[in-house]
């Protein structure tokens, strides 16, 4: 079984500074650093547990090429920007970058992994991808087959979600007013998403919304903007709009993004928390289905 992320001897954490965040985790490898090396930058190696086959010219400046299953040639290309063996490899891929640095810890290693993106609230979904990975590296490492069993149900990136802070709304106030946002990352495909947020009957311009899409604090109102399964928009009863969009997300499923215009800013919090426990509420329901 892979090991919850809270039960990590280093906890992984994220930092967010001008529109980048980076994501750090840190694991200990019974390896001494030159077999570890080995281990993260030839192919060979790469191949039993790298999300994707790789080729590589390792020196700075060299060219990588990253092929996943199904793709005929690489769907993404690379640069590497380090390679001191047996203690840093680095590289873009695509628009991140990646910085592997190995450091020896008595007869084993410290692998420190930072990876850094610029889409914030799909670090869930890099985090829980690491961690798979770097459990698969462990076994490689150990003389094993790498078996790590996947995070189909969404529970190992639930716990980043939660661990990283990214279900957290947002209240925004600007000169024409105040609006209530949340971005987040889903568990499941869209059609299920908006399977569940409908209660199986499709939602008609002009109707109520489906109460899937409302809060206590937020009723249904018409729906003023629709398009299955992407699209929900209605007008709020006290006035404003709600604008329900499932847009392409990292790796699990849709990002929602969720709006709220609010014609009286002394009904935020209130409005923001209820928001809060409809949009968690979602979020588990998804991961147990």
């Amino acid at each position: 079984m892979t090991p919850h992320p809270e039960h990590s001897e280093h906890p992984d954490t994220i930092t967010t500074a001008d529109g980048r965040t980076a994501l750090r985790m840190e694991r200990r490898l019974a390896h001494p650093p030159q077999r570890v090396w080995d281990a993260i930058t030839q192919p060979a190696h790469l191949a039993q547990w790298f999300p994707s086959e790789v080729t590589v010219e390792l020196r700075p400046g060299g060219a990588m090429g990253f092929l996943f299953p199904g793709d005929s040639e690489p769907a993404m290309t690379g640069t590497v920007t380090d390679a001191d063996e047996p203690r840093v490899f680095a590289f873009n891929w695509g628009e991140d970058h990646l910085r592997w640095e190995i450091t020896p810890d008595g007869e084993g290693s410290l692998l420190t992994l930072v990876h850094t993106f610029g889409d914030r609230y799909g670090a869930a979904s890099f985090a829980s991808g690491w961690h798979l990975c770097m459990a698969a590296l462990a076994q490689h490492l150990d003389g094993e087959r790498a078996d790590v069993r996947r995070d189909t149900g969404g529970e190992l990136h639930e716990a980043y979600v939660e661990r990283f802070d990214l279900g957290r709304g947002v209240v925004e106030h600007t000169a024409a007013g105040s609006r209530i946002r949340f971005e987040r990352q889903l568990v499941r495909p869209v059609e299920t998403v908006w399977s569940e947020l409908t209660a199986g009957s499709e939602p008609l311009e002009g109707e109520p919304a489906p109460e899937g899409f409302t809060t206590p604090a937020t009723p249904p109102g018409p729906v003023t903007e629709l398009h299955a399964p992407d699209l929900l928009a209605y007008a709020a009863p006290a006035g404003g709009e709600v604008r329900w969009q499932l847009t392409k997300g990292t790796g699990h499923g849709p990002r929602l993004n969720l709006t709220q215009t609010l014609p009286r800013p002394s009904d935020a919090e209130a409005t923001l928390s209820a928001w809060q426990t409809r949009i968690d509420e979602l979020a588990a329901t998804l991961r147990k289905g």
